[in-house]
């Protein structure tokens, strides 16, 4: 069975999504970080075959939602981030996963896709099944989900850039280094500022992520915003 890893920030007001504030409010922004983190969690429920870790920086009791994202990850294994940077923090999580789960394969996401779907990762995983890497572009030119077959080789993040146009092709060119041929997933697109916020709340309308959109759209036009 493959794990399936998500790697998430606790949604404290101040500390996520800050990009989308203005027009939302870090207390808002926050609580999309929340959504975005339980339809996220949704779909890797959903998914056959794999099995959930969550790889988290924070204590979930300190950010919005905290009851509904503890009663989202019961049956879950959670393990704390460990390092500073972002690439150091990603590879710690790998190994972290590799010494809980030897010899697993692991899909790594993060909470800023909520449109992902159960569908999508079962697809991801069949494929690392046969490869030994998957990397899925974000529009951005980074990415939203790394898969190996042989986590160990999540290291070559340490060197890597991230939150950057260039983090994408730097992520493919550090595997290529290591041996591995990754095999290229759909790609999907990030939220981190509000115009990527509204085009991902049309395709998910109803969703958690979607209905917090909405509600930050109508204060806006409440107070005379643009929404």
């Amino acid at each position: 069975m493959t794990v399936l890893l998500v790697v998430a920030k606790t949604p404290v007001p101040g500390a996520v999504k800050t990009r989308l504030c203005p027009p939302a409010t870090p207390v808002q922004a926050a609580r999309i970080a929340a959504a975005a983190l339980r339809d996220t969690l949704d779909a890797v429920r959903a998914t056959p075959g794999v099995i959930p870790v969550l790889a988290c920086a924070g204590q979930l009791a300190d950010g919005e939602d905290a009851a509904g994202l503890t009663a989202a990850l019961t049956g879950w294994t959670v393990l704390p981030q460990r390092g500073t940077g972002l690439g150091e923090r990603l590879a710690n999580a790998y190994a972290d996963v590799a010494a809980a789960f030897p010899d697993r394969p692991v899909l790594q996401i993060g909470m800023d896709t909520p449109q992902v779907t159960a569908h999508q990762l079962a697809a991801a995983s069949r494929r690392l099944a046969g490869v030994g890497a998957v990397l899925g572009a974000a529009v951005d030119g980074g990415w939203w989900a790394l898969g190996l077959r042989d986590p160990r080789h999540a290291s070559a993040l340490r060197g890597v850039p991230m939150s950057t146009p260039e983090t994408g092709r730097r992520t493919w060119a550090a595997l290529v280094d290591r041996g591995l041929r990754p095999t290229p997933l759909p790609v999907l697109r990030d939220v981190d500022e509000w115009a990527d916020a509204l085009a991902v709340a049309t395709t998910v309308t109803g969703s958690r992520f979607a209905r917090q959109i909405a509600a930050v759209r109508r204060t806006l036009v409440t107070s005379g915003g643009l929404g």
